[in-house]
């Protein structure tokens, strides 16, 4: 599976903010917001870096897509992770559309999932070609209301050491995978 993938300098808490404004500028819905550190912490009692999941989907591109093939639903979303790593750096990645909605036979798809992948592309970009310097600080009141609207019961786990970037520099990736 590839991700679209990319770091930025900016802080764990800007970072999430800036991608939020980025989804919602590319006209992304956000449907929920996961935070699996605290999830993490409530239900393993493990303590674990930050680690924040943007449910997103197109809806315009969502209402496309259903209407050229009813059972494609859950495959429409786009699940934005913004985490830290141990040496502090933020990365965001989602998973590439032509791994998921790509995969289908279809011709209306296709064109589609190439739609799709380049507005999340878009989202990346802007997300970490803003300087730090001019990222947005929030305060834990208002972000906290926005954390953990979902994912009270974490589906299974999937390793990260199986996944290739398309946008991860190869010295970035050499250093994400010894790290694993």
């Amino acid at each position: 599976m590839r991700y679209i993938s990319n770091s930025t300098d900016m802080s764990f808490d800007d970072t999430v903010a800036t991608t939020r404004e980025a989804l919602k500028r590319h006209h992304f819905a956000i449907l929920a917001e996961i935070d699996l550190g605290k999830v993490f912490r409530k239900h393993l009692a493990v303590d674990t870096r930050p680690y924040i999941i943007l449910c997103a989907c197109s809806p315009r591109l969502a209402q496309r897509a259903i209407e050229a093939d009813n059972q494609i639903g859950p495959m429409v979303f786009c699940n934005l992770l913004v985490q830290q790593h141990k040496g502090g750096s933020v990365q965001i990645s989602v998973t590439d559309p032509a791994d998921t909605i790509g995969t289908i036979n279809n011709v209306d798809l296709t064109w589609l999932t190439r739609e799709l992948r380049s507005k999340v592309q878009q989202v990346i970009d802007d997300v970490t070609s803003r300087p730090a310097s001019q990222s947005i600080s929030r305060s834990s009141e208002e972000t906290e209301p926005l954390v953990n609207r979902a994912c009270h019961n974490p589906g299974p786990e999937y390793s990260l050491t199986q996944a290739t970037s398309t946008s991860v520099r190869a010295g970035q990736l050499a250093e994400f995978v010894e790290r694993r």
